[in-house]
């Protein structure tokens, strides 16, 4: 049985097996985008690729757990994941940083995040831990709610919050990490494989509370693990990579 807290140094389709069924609340799975020509990034079809994660990580979430999983635009075209989970948005992490050198067609600036639960109903989404600045003013928003369908109608709840609002589905707020990134760990997990630690924060204070616990099947250099233990939630993580895995035990050390 696999011990919590633990990166496993391993191929994360075979370390699938030994997790137990209906035991993990949140999956944060950025795995290949099929896009690049790294060994690990090889992936004949991504869309089947990614069809076969799901079947394979579906049976381990809990009822109403969520899986969170990184690509590109086209990472879940073409397949039939509905009677596995429920997608619940299409997340764009816009990245205008990215040099926009296109010369025959336009520079893709973004990824997509596909968040899925399990069931018809989230286990949790904890808005209040994931607002971000109103970027309208005050007084422009108030006028606005004093309108009939805010005042009296179905738009009741959407007044202004002073602590913030939904980040909503497009996140511009994140920058990608760079080559003068502090928490940059190497140049060789840059853009593919290190994501900012703010990003994988949103997703697993969204979805997860304290305790709840969290599989990671493909680490790289340990942000999700380090995430969740700054945060008091339990993970499993698995990395193929033995170099990444001493990385990421080192930065778990560093929170100590």
């Amino acid at each position: 049985m696999l011990k919590l807290n633990t990166i496993y140094c391993g191929d994360s389709l075979n370390l699938i097996n030994e997790v137990k069924d209906d035991s993990i609340d949140l999956i944060v799975c950025d795995g290949p985008y099929g896009v690049t020509n790294e060994e690990w990034d090889k992936i004949p079809s991504i869309q089947e690729f990614n069809l076969m994660l799901i079947k394979r990580l579906t049976p381990k979430l809990k009822n109403g757990g969520a899986m969170y999983l990184f690509g590109k635009s086209d990472c879940i075209d073409f397949i039939d994941y509905r009677k596995y989970l429920n997608l619940r948005s299409k997340i764009v992490w816009y990245q205008p940083s990215r040099l926009a050198q296109g010369r025959l067609n336009y520079t893709n600036n973004y990824d997509i995040i596909c968040y899925f639960i399990k069931g018809d109903r989230p286990k949790c989404y904890n808005l209040d831990s994931i607002r971000v600045p109103q970027l309208v003013e005050l007084e422009h928003r108030l006028r606005c709610e004093n309108v009939p369908s805010v005042t009296n109608g179905k738009f009741g709840k959407t007044k202004f919050n002073p602590n913030g609002k939904n980040p909503g589905n497009v996140w511009g707020d994140i920058k990608q990490l760079t080559y003068k990134s502090k928490e940059l760990v190497c140049r060789e997990a840059l853009n593919t494989i290190q994501k900012p630690e703010k990003l994988i924060e949103r997703i697993v204070l969204a979805s997860s509370s304290m305790g709840d616990i969290v599989l990671d099947p493909f680490s790289g250099v340990g942000t999700c693990p380090v995430v969740c233990k700054r945060y008091d939630r339990d993970y499993i993580a698995f990395e193929i990579q033995e170099d990444f895995v001493k990385v990421a035990n080192e930065r778990l050390l560093g929170l100590l």
